[in-house]
């Protein structure tokens, strides 16, 4: 009997060679595995909400090869029940996923499936070849495939049901393509002599840690504390991680436990009591109320004096250092051309910086970008 049903099931998701748009049980799951089997290429997006969630939510899977394209639907489905085909296919290096801009497809991804062994970026290839590295997906089909693609659906919310055929349309466009422009992104960069390149910058996807959300390094992420003393700054790492935590905890975004311009008002004029705390500029009325005394006390913990160096002054860049950071602009800027690349792909402008204060973790001074451009940068600091 349980062979009658999964052949049935078999026969009725690949009925005359074309899948179903939508999958919504383990059944068709299941036929799913039998028909994909050994996949060595999955062409894959997502779609998800994380406008009131910290982390996101994923709404809808988008799976498919250069034949055959499918939506899974993970609020009716488990994707990692079943016979755990996807998972394994996700995992193992004989298969290669094939995402555009992929990373935050990774977050949404992870915590059901893990993180895969073989990732293929078309927006990293993309900007290999020449294209700009931040380019998007139906730009890049444009330019490459001739193909204009809709942009009907692009403010849809995907955890309305059911979906539109519409909106399957749509959703399944976002990896019918990517096969092709797959192929076609590795035939430019094998003429150009970057498969070296490539393979190195894919690399990242290697990193267990590249997902890992640390607390406590969160104050990284705040602007506006250049120059802070060092009382300040501890103050901004405890504040910063204690909002981490508590949107973590409450799965709500960071902005709705603390807003940032609030958070650094507090680091830079720290409130000793709830008054205070009220006066700031934009706190609201219902966080004192509910986590006023919880902040006091992790400002008192910090030991504060009270008389705090004065705010730091705003001061002009030095200018040696400014002048150098050009320099290494215009070296940069002329390696791109030559290379035909946006100069942004050798180094940002963090990564001058790096360079010009002698940082050897610096991007240009490593891998492929030493012999590019990371040997150049180093004349012209020293010239």
């Amino acid at each position: 009997i349980q062979l009658q049903c999964f052949q049935h099931n078999r026969a009725a998701f690949w009925h005359m060679n074309t899948s179903p748009t939508l999958i919504a049980d383990l059944g068709a799951l299941d036929a799913l595995a039998l028909r994909a089997g050994g996949a060595e290429l999955l062409a894959l997006d997502t779609e998800f909400m994380r406008e009131k969630t910290y982390r996101a939510e994923l709404c809808l899977l988008q799976l498919g090869d250069a034949e055959w394209r499918t939506c899974i639907d993970p609020l009716a489905v488990d994707l990692g029940a079943g016979t755990g085909w996807l998972r394994e296919r996700w995992q193992s290096p004989q298969c290669q996923i094939v995402m555009h801009a992929g990373r935050q497809d990774l977050e949404v991804l992870a915590p059901c499936l893990g993180m895969p062994r073989n990732v293929f970026d078309t927006q990293i290839a993309a900007s290999l070849t020449g294209l700009p590295p931040q380019i998007g997906y139906a730009e890049l089909t444009r330019r490459l495939l001739g193909v204009d693609l809709s942009k009907a659906e692009t403010r849809t919310d995907w955890a309305r049901r059911p979906l539109s055929a519409a909106q399957i349309s749509y959703a399944l466009d976002d990896v019918r393509y990517l096969p092709a422009l797959r192929a076609a992104l590795l035939t430019k960069l094998k003429s150009q002599g970057r498969g070296a390149w490539l393979a190195e910058e894919l690399a990242v996807f290697d990193n267990p840690a590249l997902l890992d959300v640390r607390p406590e390094l969160a104050w990284q992420r705040l602007k506006g504390l250049q120059g802070l003393d060092p009382l300040r700054i501890k103050l901004a790492q405890r504040l910063a991680e204690w909002r981490e935590k508590r949107a973590i905890d409450r799965n709500r975004p960071r902005g709705w436990i603390l807003d940032d311009g609030v958070l650094r008002a507090m680091v830079q004029e720290p409130p000793r009591d709830l008054e205070a705390l009220r006066t700031i500029p934009e706190m609201q009325r219902g966080i004192v109320d509910r986590v006023g005394d919880e902040l006091l006390a992790l400002i008192a913990g910090c030991d504060l004096p009270s008389d705090l160096p004065p705010l730091p002054r705003r001061t002009r860049p030095d200018a040696e250092f400014e002048a150098l950071v050009r320099k290494l602009g215009e070296a940069t800027r002329a390696a791109a051309q030559r290379l035909e690349l946006a100069p942004e792909v050798l180094a940002t402008r963090k990564d001058l910086e790096q360079v010009a204060r002698g940082d050897t973790a610096a991007a240009p001074l490593n891998g492929w970008r030493r012999e590019v451009i990371g040997l150049k940068l180093l004349a012209a600091r020293t010239s």
